[in-house]
C-alpha cells in the first residue's frame, strides 16, 4: 500500500486501479452516504421534536388552565347563579314603561310630603341606553336643609330605582331659612325585547 500511487489514479478509469483504492474510495462513499443519511433523518427528526415539545408546552398550559377550571366549575356556578338572582332582584326595581307615570306621580308627592315647595317638576324625554333608558326629571324646589334630607330619604325608599343628579343649593334672599334646590331625578325602566 503505497500512497504515492494516489497521484496516479485515474477517477475516470477507477477499475484499472489497484484493489486498495476501489476499497478505500467505496468506504468514502459509504460514510458520505451514511452521514448524509444520518443528517437528513436527524435533522427532520430534531425539527419534528421542536415542534413537538412546543406543541407540549401550549397543550400542558391549556390543560392547566382548563384543569383550574374545572376544579373550580362548582364555585362558578355557585356564583353565577348568585349573579342572576342579584340580577333578577334588581330588574325587578326597574319599572316597566306603563309603571314610569305612577312612578313620577311618587317623586312629586314625596317632595309635596317633605314639605317642599315644587316649583318645577318637568320629566325630560327618555334617553335609551344599551338594556335600560334614562328618565330624567328637573326638579326646583323650595324648602330648608332638613325637608331636603327628609326628601333625599324618601326617594331612595321608594321601591323603584330613582337617583339625584347635579343637585345645587342655592340660599334665598332675606333672613329666610329657606333655599332653592335644583336637581335631576332619574328613574330608569329595562328595555323590552321589542325595544332593544
Amino acid at each position: 500500500m503505497d500512497f504515492a500511487e494516489l497521484k496516479n489514479v485515474n477517477l475516470a478509469n477507477i477499475g484499472t486501479s489497484p484493489l486498495w483504492v476501489k476499497v478505500l474510495m467505496i468506504g468514502i462513499v459509504c460514510i458520505a452516504i451514511l452521514f448524509a443519511g444520518y443528517w437528513l433523518h436527524h435533522k427532520n427528526q430534531l425539527e419534528g421534536l421542536k415542534k413537538v415539545q412546543a406543541k407540549e408546552v401550549e397543550l400542558k398550559t391549556t390543560f392547566e388552565n382548563k384543569a383550574e377550571k374545572a376544579a373550580n366549575l362548582e364555585l362558578y356556578k355557585v356564583q353565577l347563579e348568585e349573579m342572576r338572582r342579584t340580577f333578577g332582584t334588581l330588574l325587578r326595581q326597574l319599572p316597566s314603561k306603563t309603571e314610569i307615570p305612577a312612578l313620577i306621580v311618587d317623586i312629586s308627592q314625596t317632595g309635596l310630603a317633605s314639605g317642599l315647595e315644587i316649583e318645577l317638576f318637568k320629566p325630560n324625554p327618555e334617553s335609551r341606553r344599551e338594556f335600560y333608558a334614562e328618565k330624567p326629571i328637573s326638579l326646583r324646589v323650595k324648602g330648608d336643609y332638613h325637608q331636603f334630607g327628609a326628601f333625599a330619604s324618601e326617594i331612595a325608599a321608594l321601591p323603584r330605582i330613582v337617583t339625584l343628579h347635579n343637585i345645587s343649593l342655592t340660599p334665598n334672599s332675606g333672613d329666610s331659612k329657606d333655599m332653592t334646590m335644583t336637581a335631576t331625578a332619574k328613574t330608569y325602566r329595562y328595555l323590552e325585547e321589542d325595544e332593544e
